[in-house]
């Protein structure tokens, strides 16, 4: 029964709720420089994704691999990833970093973009990297919309995950995205669907600019939340016919059954984006592979401790390297 009853993070005295420990980290972390080395990876369908490795010296060999997800509108540069990245690399592991169709500073080849349930992509990279045969041992990671991905790539098809992945450990994850895209448009979390919006603004300016004639920006400036953006660019450039449809496809939550391999989902209780439905706390009592843990504290892929380290990161190599896991 893999509900893990206790937690042991606190949040430092100063960031005294969710919303703090969402922004601080996200704006203010400093985080030990990673050396990436950059990848282009083409694809079957003439686009490409960039893959940022951080890999560990000679002189210290493994033949384990950890894959890192990152949330929406993010990259391997932002520094939840590379602090993770960095954790992983001490704790024994080469590491992975991917970026999204039309993320990572550059935009994408084609009309489609990325989208939280897209697996295709991810086992994609993971197969690539498997093909290298260096790493007997793979483990997957992600933050928010990349542990959607996560999520439900390990347990929409647990035959088609390689042997070779042995853990995942993903946080701050919408399970459920319908109710969370309508949670984040509520008053209080303007400043994120603000910033998103912007984001998102952005990119479809950038493809149309693209590939003319086949973006409709018309309206653009008046989407206000995600049903409204997923509804008009999201869902149509990715075959759905409504948000609606995307919505429940790509929700994780209908495939954490399916699961096969053990899995930490740490979402903290005062995450501003995640709705109560993004808590399953039934499902992770019933099943042998999903743990469950949800502090009272943490915000949105924060977890930021007053030694300066940071929850998600010790935790996650703990739950990555445990003989047990819990």
């Amino acid at each position: 029964m893999p509900l893990v009853a206790e937690t042991r993070y606190q949040s430092p005295f100063y960031q005294f709720n969710g919303h703090l420990q969402t922004i601080v980290p996200s704006l203010w972390r400093s985080v030990p420089e990673v050396a990436y080395q950059r990848e282009r990876l083409e694809l079957p369908d003439g686009d490409f994704l960039n893959l940022d490795w951080s890999r560990l010296p000679a002189h210290r060999p493994t033949n384990a691999l950890a894959i890192v997800s990152h949330g929406l509108e993010g990259d391997a540069s932002r520094p939840y990833v590379r602090g993770m990245v960095h954790a992983l690399n001490r704790a024994g592991f080469d590491a992975l970093a991917w970026n999204y169709r039309s993320c990572g500073g550059e935009m994408n080849r084609l009309l489609r973009s990325y989208h939280l349930g897209d697996t295709e992509d991810l086992d994609r990279v993971l197969r690539h990297a498997l093909a290298t045969g260096r790493y007997p041992r793979a483990y997957l990671l992600g933050f928010s919309a990349g542990g959607n991905v996560t999520l439900k790539y390990l347990g929409e098809d647990a035959a088609r995950v390689p042997a070779e992945v042995q853990r995942a450990a993903v946080f701050s994850v919408p399970t459920d995205l319908k109710a969370s895209s309508e949670h984040i448009g509520r008053p209080q979390n303007q400043m994120y669907m603000r910033r998103f919006l912007k984001s998102l603004r952005q990119k479809i300016r950038d493809k149309a600019a693209l590939l003319p004639g086949q973006v409709d920006v018309e309206g653009l400036e008046n989407l206000r939340n995600f049903p409204q953006f997923d509804d008009k660019y999201t869902a149509p450039m990715h075959g759905f016919d409504s948000a609606e449809t995307y919505y429940q496809y790509a929700s994780s939550g209908r495939y954490l059954s399916g699961i096969r391999v053990p899995t930490l989902l740490v979402n903290a209780q005062n995450d501003p984006f995640l709705p109560a439905s993004c808590y399953p706390r039934e499902l992770a009592a019933a099943s042998p592979y999903v743990f469950l843990e949800t502090p009272p504290d943490g915000g949105h892929v924060g977890f930021a401790e007053s030694s300066g380290e940071y929850y998600s990161e010790r935790r996650a190599v703990e739950f990555l390297t445990a003989e047990i896991a819990a």
